[in-house]
């Protein structure tokens, strides 16, 4: 039930995220690999075949995994862990924040299967990461949403000051953003499309379902601007609520709980500037979420365009 969520027939790109990391230490020597007994699933494996001996295995230990990457760091390495997000979040959050972030240690973070991209259940779906690492100091937190986004963010994340930690999308991972002009850049957010009825702030997976309930809605006459924030911390409010400050009707997209995460982040952004914009969020609720296969786990918790699309409608009556 690790499924990918592209559409059928959608353009797609195999494992960005290793090919990507392969190609910048081809110019970079100081790149590590590192994984938790997850190469195959986190695409990390692309990379151990490219570069070997600049590969690292450490087991099941997700704790090990860190502490050894804060170690390489230390010595002037750029290291790259990967691991799924429920065992970096949940199981190694401690040795994350004093081995890695309080000495700002250029570590970079995979996660993979982050939110409600896994059948599994609870045990593997980290419908709540973003909500536990934003409290963390110093840590920037991305959540791409295609291929695009991944290639880019990858040499953008190691040359970053610090820590990261990417919201991985692996296997075969949709291509999108190409279509709109889009360039990734940290800390940035991208209007992608304009709109006069209402706007989207979505980021990860959301805003490829962002952009195709955009153009369902069109159907129905509803005009819909799109921003899409690949980072979350730290927020680019002044690109977003210069959208958001208007009469139109704002939603936020993302997957992950409610709590914690880009509906709240904007919330608070909105708040800060005294601006009386209402914020509908569509997102996973505050509970664990069912098993079962994707497609039916997304309708069901209101990630799909055709929910998405409902929503929007009933909000505006």
């Amino acid at each position: 039930m690790i499924a990918s969520f592209a559409d059928p027939g959608q353009r797609t790109a195999s494992a960005p995220f290793g090919h990507a990391l392969a190609a910048l230490a081809e110019s970079d020597e100081r790149v590590v690999g590192l994984t938790a007994d997850l190469g195959k699933y986190t695409d990390m494996h692309v990379f151990a075949q490219a570069h070997p001996e600049r590969f690292f295995q450490l087991g099941m230990a997700e704790q090990l995994l860190f502490g050894a990457a804060a170690g390489m760091a230390e010595v002037g390495l750029v290291p790259f862990a990967s691991t799924y997000s429920v065992f970096a979040a949940r199981r190694a959050y401690d040795f994350l924040c004093l081995d890695i972030a309080e000495p700002n240690l250029n570590v970079n973070i995979v996660g993979g299967l982050p939110g409600l991209t896994t059948g599994y259940g609870p045990s593997h779906q980290a419908t709540e990461d973003v909500a536990i690492f934003r409290g963390m100091p110093k840590l920037t937190i991305v959540d791409p949403c295609d291929s695009v986004d991944i290639e880019q963010a990858v040499p953008q994340l190691a040359a970053a000051e610090g820590p990261t930690y990417l919201r991985l999308l692996r296997g075969k991972v949709p291509t999108v953003l190409d279509e709109y002009d889009y360039t990734f850049r940290l800390g940035k957010a991208s209007v992608l499309r304009g709109g006069n009825d209402v706007v989207f702030v979505s980021s990860g997976l959301m805003t490829m379902r962002a952009l195709q309930a955009a153009d369902e809605l069109a159907q129905h006459n509803v005009d819909v601007s799109v921003v899409h924030t690949p980072t979350i911390k730290p927020f680019d409010a002044e690109t977003v609520l210069a959208e958001v400050d208007s009469d139109r009707l704002v939603v936020t997209l993302e997957n992950h709980t409610v709590v914690g995460g880009l509906f709240e982040t904007l919330a608070s952004a909105v708040v800060s500037r005294g601006l009386g914009t209402r914020v509908v969020p569509i997102a996973l609720p505050d509970e664990f979420l069912d098993a079962g296969a994707l497609p039916t786990l997304h309708e069901r918790y209101g990630l799909a365009t055709s929910t998405i699309v409902d929503k929007v409608l009933g909000e505006l009556g």
